[in-house]
């Protein structure tokens, strides 16, 4: 509704203005091919996260303090906050770093932000960054049509920063042209009045323009022209960081709940930064005259001033709040608190992970890690025990044989909430990514897919037997109760493997192989159990055709169950995967174990 009404205001403001003056087209062209240059930038460091800056962050977020100085040094280097703000809330949504670490990460890129102003105002307005534009967007463009993903990468930086320096051209002539139109300045308000007001124009300029960063170039460019105050330039300063909390609000729309509290906290953030800054103005404008004529900068370099004023007052903010950073923590986990649903909603898959690929694998690790935990639970229910008994030291035999208590359960309406919806999500999540990945990673996207739909096989497997699983254990005929009892075993007994892979037990992957030949020797048909029980009449012919189809329902379940831990479990380097599945039993192997020991 907001955007039906303020785009065509947008459109006929601008287009009056085209038609009032050339030199307002000047300024607004200058500002559109800035603002290009930030997506042709961000496109360019895109390339470049597939992996290097995911696992750096992972490993730089462990302390509050290494978290915020990732967040000044990688918004430094891409300039782009944005950038940075969306990796976080990728990161944060899919449990790879905790909402301290992301807070913390937010303010560094606050701070970040300002080496843009310092550079704009220190080398942008004194030289003719036309000159550097040109060679730039020439040799970017020509690197962005080559088949390298590298090449196409630097390509877009170059084009990115050479439409970054043409807008900044674009903008300061315009300004300088306008004033034989019209003297901007003579708008100019004072006082408090004036602080609020243009703090106003420069929340409202951001979040029209999606980017703080195009906010503080117009103003400096502005500001170097002589078309707005000083005084006035500070207010827009402010408004221009409160506005660009739009960006991680808009950013965390797509993602959990822990990224809509990492918006929150920078809205916190940027707004107690703001407050500060608007209460203590006359005080902080007085500490940047100090440094700056300590620093040598001119009286009258009001552009570079207010470089140094950004810094000062999100320097400020981030020495005030740091202290107060768990504190945010409980209270955004108050104030958004996790959704109650019935159904079991997915954890970790969000779309901001879908932008970085190597994210979206470890997003989708970790969902399907979720989706086996929650299966854990319906098999375990499925097979009459309790999840805790499977996962204990005590003997299995010795809990499946007393099985009188029965848990209740309504598998399907557990496996609609827990499991299909799930499934649902991770195929989805699949479809979405896969054409955004390298083949390396394509191979891990379809195997942990592969895993999901295992996973849910084995589900539907013993939901399957239940029914019967149930009736003969609670038999009076001793030998079909042995041998449902038998089925259970088995499946509880990978399961019981399976955990101790989950949980990091001293258990190697290869131990499957010895599940895999158990499974194949326990097999009622293929040993000859089942024709014993038949001929020497221990069981009726319709006990023995329940027998035979449950029996190859526990074996798909244990082979289903079998190929999923080989993808979640087993290690995540590539060459210690080839190393195992070179090492993994084939299944003609397998079968010739088996017969040579029957």
């Amino acid at each position: 509704m907001l955007q039906k009404i303020v785009l065509p205001v947008i459109l006929i403001v601008l287009t009056y203005g085209f038609w009032v003056s050339p030199d307002f087209k000047e300024i607004s062209a200058g500002v559109a091919i800035f603002l290009f240059g930030m997506l042709s930038l961000e496109d360019g460091f895109r390339t470049f996260t597939g992996g290097i800056l995911e696992k750096l962050l992972h490993k730089t977020t462990n302390k509050l303090w290494k978290s915020v100085m990732f967040g000044i040094v990688s918004t430094t280097l891409m300039q782009s906050s944005s950038l940075v703000s969306v990796i976080t809330i990728s990161f944060l949504s899919a449990g790879l770093i905790s909402l301290a670490a992301g807070i913390g990460i937010i303010f560094g890129a606050n701070l970040g932000t300002t080496t843009g102003a310092w550079l704009i105002a220190g080398f942008g307005l004194k030289v003719k960054i036309s000159a550097y534009a040109m060679p730039m967007l020439v040799f970017g463009i020509i690197l962005t049509f080559q088949s390298s993903k590298n090449l196409k990468g630097i390509g877009y930086i170059l084009a990115g920063l050479g439409f970054l320096f043409l807008g900044i051209h674009y903008m300061k002539e315009g300004f300088e042209s306008f004033k034989t139109t019209i003297d901007l300045a003579e708008f100019a308000v004072s006082g408090y009045l004036g602080l609020f007001l243009f703090c106003g124009i420069g929340v409202f300029a951001t979040v029209v323009m999606q980017s703080s960063h195009a906010t503080l170039v117009l103003i400096i460019t502005a500001l170097a022209a002589n078309q707005i105050t000083y005084e006035n330039a500070l207010a827009l300063a402010i408004g221009a960081n409160i506005g660009t909390t739009i960006t991680a609000i808009l950013g965390s729309v797509s993602a959990n709940i822990q990224g809509k509290r990492l918006a929150g906290a920078h809205l916190i953030f940027n707004m107690v930064t703001a407050i500060v800054a608007i209460l203590f103005i006359y005080q902080i404008q007085a500490l940047v005259d100090y440094l700056s004529d300590n620093l040598g900068i001119a009286t009258d370099d009001y552009a570079l001033r207010l470089a140094v004023f950004h810094t000062i007052f999100n320097l400020l903010g981030i020495i005030l709040m740091l202290p107060w950073v768990n504190r945010l923590v409980t209270f955004l986990n108050h104030i958004l608190s996790d959704p109650e649903v019935k159904v079991i909603a997915p954890r970790y898959l969000n779309d901001a992970s879908l932008e970085f690929p190597d994210t979206a694998i470890k997003t989708l690790h970790k969902e399907v890690l979720h989706l086996y935990d929650n299966a854990f639970e319906v098999l375990a229910h499925g097979l009459n025990l309790h999840r805790h008994e499977i996962n204990s030291d005590v003997d299995l035999k010795t809990l499946c044989h007393p099985s009188e208590k029965i848990i209740e359960l309504n598998i399907d309406s557990v496996y609609n909430t827990k499991v299909k919806v799930l499934y649902s999500a991770i195929i989805e999540f699949v479809s979405k990514a896969q054409g955004k990945m390298s083949p390396k990673n394509a191979t891990r996207l379809f195997a942990l897919r592969d895993a999901t739909r295992a996973i849910v096989d084995a589900v539907k497997n013993v939901k399957h037997m239940r029914k019967n699983l149930l009736q003969y254990t609670q038999s009076d005929n001793q030998a079909i109760r042995n041998e449902y009892n038998k089925l259970r075993i088995q499946i509880a007994e990978l399961l019981r493997t399976l955990n101790a892979l989950r949980t990091g037990q001293d258990v190697d992957i290869l131990e499957l192989d010895h599940s895999r030949l158990q499974i194949e020797e326990n097999d009622v048909t293929s040993n000859g159990t089942l024709d014993k029980l038949i001929r020497n009449q221990q069981i009726t012919s319709y006990m023995a055709t329940s027998l035979m189809n449950d029996s190859g329902y526990a074996y798909d379940a244990s082979m289903n169950l079998i190929q999923a831990a080989t993808h979640l479990f087993g290690t995540q380097n590539e060459i210690e995967q080839e190393m195992e599945s070179a090492l993994f039993l084939d299944e003609l192997e397998i079968e010739n174990i088996a017969e040579k020991t029957q």
